[in-house]
């Protein structure tokens, strides 16, 4: 007998609501972010302790029995995403030894738009981050969409995109600017 699988039904799309980002270092990585990335502060530092009140008791049951404290900042972006900042304390934040492992499942970077792509990977680079790819096309036919691959002070991977991800993925001109 053939199992009968029901079809999915579409939904609405969903919003991304934050993205959290482990650093070794939060007070260091707020002012990163707010300086280089131009994100804003909404709340923290605040320190999580698995064994005091409701929120010590969440983050124990999200991160598991190992977890005991942690530093937690909220900032956003210009389009309203949350970037939610841990410094885990015990166990203490550990470095990846490859800050790029993109042949394991999970979310290995986030992407910022940025019109003037060469200068916020100079000034990431030169804030203690680095660039990790040349600006590449995004298509071969036209220089006006462009991407860079840079990393924070912490490991973690940013892309920068000359133009917002509808732009680039569902309408973007090809063809119409000279390739160098």
């Amino acid at each position: 007998m053939e199992s009968q699988e029901k079809p999915i039904q579409k939904t609405h799309p969903r919003a991304v609501n934050h993205v959290g980002v482990g650093v070794s270092d939060i007070e260091k990585a707020i002012h990163w972010y707010q300086e280089i990335l131009g994100f804003t502060l909404l709340k923290g530092p605040l320190e999580v302790h698995a064994d005091q009140g409701y929120r010590g008791e969440e983050v124990h049951d999200v991160l598991g029995p190992e977890f005991r404290s942690t530093l937690q900042a909220h900032l956003t972006t210009a389009n309203g995403l949350g970037i939610e900042l841990f410094q885990l304390l015990d166990p203490p934040h550990e470095r990846r030894e490859r800050s790029l492992e993109y042949w394991k499942n999970g979310f290995f970077h986030i992407c910022v738009t940025d019109p003037n792509i060469e200068e916020l990977a100079s000034r990431i680079a030169a804030s203690g981050g680095r660039q990790r790819s040349k600006i590449w096309r995004i298509d071969s036919t036209t220089n006006e969409y462009r991407l860079c691959y840079c990393e924070d002070p912490f490991g973690n991977i940013i892309e920068i995109y000359t133009h917002n991800y509808e732009t680039l993925y569902g309408g973007m001109k090809v063809g119409h600017s000279e390739a160098k």
